[in-house]
């Protein structure tokens, strides 16, 4: 059974599904197709496919198309904490692959046969590693793509936090696996912090192990950004919670594509994210979808997505899907909301001697904090805060010319 809610729905709740019809074994998602690294088995899209169809394909510089990943476009530079190994290998090691994973579209798969080399970051069994490690990537050029891919693995009944940062200008397509061994806590952070004209494709991948805990983080907050998030199971018991910011300016887009596959029994998922928007033009999308499986009995999940719409011209899309084939399960449910200002905070407060502008500030903040104050990671969150205070402060500046 496919649950979908448009985008035109402002606010919804929905609960478990009871008795939901079997079907096959095996039934792809209609949301995320089945995976190939072949090139040649993605054909170039045309934007009338379902996953493609808010995205705005003039606008990827070729990415999706013919557009070859060849250039060096990124300076990175990598920081690990005590105890964590990082190390660069060939795309045929055996450790690429080792997620699982496989391309579920064009541009992914161009960014995993074009990556020569790949990133692999280590965290040894046991280890419980204080502070985060740090993969800073700068874009340098404004012409050319190019592409990257790397790999994270957290040892059995491991601790740690890895940050992957991306600024400047360029164009780019990342591949990002994640092993989560079992017994592991891994909490992942992605921020696209880009400049205005950049354009960057992300696939990222989790699996997670037995009795294991995923904590993935993507934030966005410039460029053009398609970031594509899908977690899997690699036995009974393990956990993801996947979180999310964003703050669309004018002329931007931004898209999260959620996709949690519960094909293991006794699992759990929680998916929350965030957005707001201003300026003519900008625009979201957040399109999250949970799949279960026949086999997958006793798992809880839930999603949701919340929107702040701060200006007129700006549009969000938030499409929340269930997919499930048993219903033999703990829980299952999804939310979506879009809508503007809550004319009541605004006037709680400005009765209480608060200044409007301060005001619209304040309610903001209480928006983002939720997500924000979950991360754990003080560095990440002072960061956060600083970009949505600068956003603000744009935002602010435009209402008073």
């Amino acid at each position: 059974m496919t649950v979908d809610t448009p985008a035109s729905i402002d606010a919804q709740e929905t609960p478990a599904a009871a008795g939901a019809i079997e079907t096959s074994e095996r039934v792809a998602s209609h949301l995320h197709p089945e995976g190939s690294a072949r090139i040649e088995d993605h054909p170039v899209p045309t934007g009338r496919e379902e996953i493609w169809r808010f995205t705005p394909l003039k606008r990827l510089n070729g990415l999706h198309a013919d557009t070859p990943l060849d250039a060096s476009v990124l300076d990175v530079t990598v920081n690990p904490a005590d105890g964590v190994t990082v190390r660069e290998v060939t795309a045929d090691d055996p450790v690429v692959g080792s997620s699982g994973y496989l391309p579920a579209d064009r541009i992914s798969a161009k960014a995993w046969n074009a990556a020569e080399k790949v990133t692999v970051v280590e965290i040894p069994d046991e280890a419980v590693i204080e502070g985060p490690t740090v993969i800073e990537h700068h874009g340098n050029s404004a012409a050319g793509a190019g592409a990257g891919h790397a790999v994270i693995k957290a040892g059995k009944f491991s601790k740690a936090t890895v940050v992957l940062s991306f600024t400047g200008e360029a164009t780019v397509a990342d591949v990002v696996e994640i092993v989560v061994g079992d017994g592991a806590q891994l909490t992942v952070v992605t921020i696209q912090d880009w400049a205005d004209g950049a354009v960057h494709s992300s696939a990222q991948h989790a699996s997670v192990g037995r009795d294991a805990d995923l904590r993935h983080i993507a934030v966005s907050f410039g460029g053009l950004v398609r970031l594509s998030a899908s977690v899997d199971y690699a036995a009974p018991g393990g956990a993801a919670e996947l979180l999310g910011l964003y703050f669309a300016d004018a002329g931007q887009h931004l898209e999260h594509r959620l996709f949690v596959d519960h094909n293991q029994p006794k699992t759990r998922s929680n998916v929350s994210y965030k957005g707001a928007l201003q300026g003519q033009d900008a625009h979201t999308v957040w399109i999250g979808d949970v799949l279960i499986r026949k086999v997958a009995e006793g798992i809880d999940t839930y999603e949701e997505n919340r929107n702040l719409v701060l200006t007129e011209g700006a549009q969000a899309d938030s499409v929340p899907n269930l997919e499930i084939e048993t219903g033999e399960i703990e829980g299952a449910g999804h939310a979506s909301t879009t809508g503007r200002f809550d004319d009541q905070q605004l006037f709680y407060l400005r009765s209480r001697g608060i200044p409007e502008d301060e005001a619209r500030r304040l309610v903001v903040h209480a928006f983002f904090a939720e997500i924000i104050n979950r991360i754990g990671v003080p560095e990440v969150e002072e960061r956060l805060l600083g970009a949505v205070e600068a956003e603000l402060a744009n935002h602010l500046n435009t209402l008073t010319r």
